[in-house]
């Protein structure tokens, strides 16, 4: 989804490969997602993001686009979203984040891609998702 177009040549992407525990623990994993969603919606910097779950394998997806490194950490400071990472943390059996630059008219990737740039970031070529 996009929020805002960007003004500059290039922006700073984070990709995010998030599994719970257990599937108990993914409805309530969902819920803080969609609330840390909406937060970064609103956040300075924010060009564009999105989320996918795959709840019966307890997988969340993000992708999100900003200006800039600083703005993605100004966010990450923030709350809700840093007490709700501390907390989130007890619940999860692994994350894997991808930072990096693309040119602004290449921002939009497919969850193809991400799925290809976080199997690269965890050392596997195995594509966890695709839709």
């Amino acid at each position: 989804m996009t929020v805002r177009t960007p003004t500059t040549p290039e922006v700073q992407c984070m990709a995010a490969r998030l599994e719970v525990n257990s599937l108990r623990q993914a409805p309530g994993f969902l819920i803080a997602s969609l609330t840390l969603w909406w937060q970064a919606r609103r956040s300075p910097g924010v060009l564009g993001l999105t989320l996918t779950a795959e709840m019966l394998k307890g997988v969340f997806w993000t992708y999100s686009v900003w200006d800039d490194k600083a703005a993605i950490y100004a966010y990450a400071g923030s709350e809700p979203h840093r007490s709700t990472v501390a907390r989130k943390r007890k619940v999860m059996r692994d994350a894997t984040f991808v930072f990096f630059t693309a040119a602004a008219d290449e921002r939009r990737q497919s969850w193809a891609e991400i799925g290809h740039r976080i199997a690269e970031q965890r050392g596997s070529a195995k594509l966890d998702h695709a839709a």
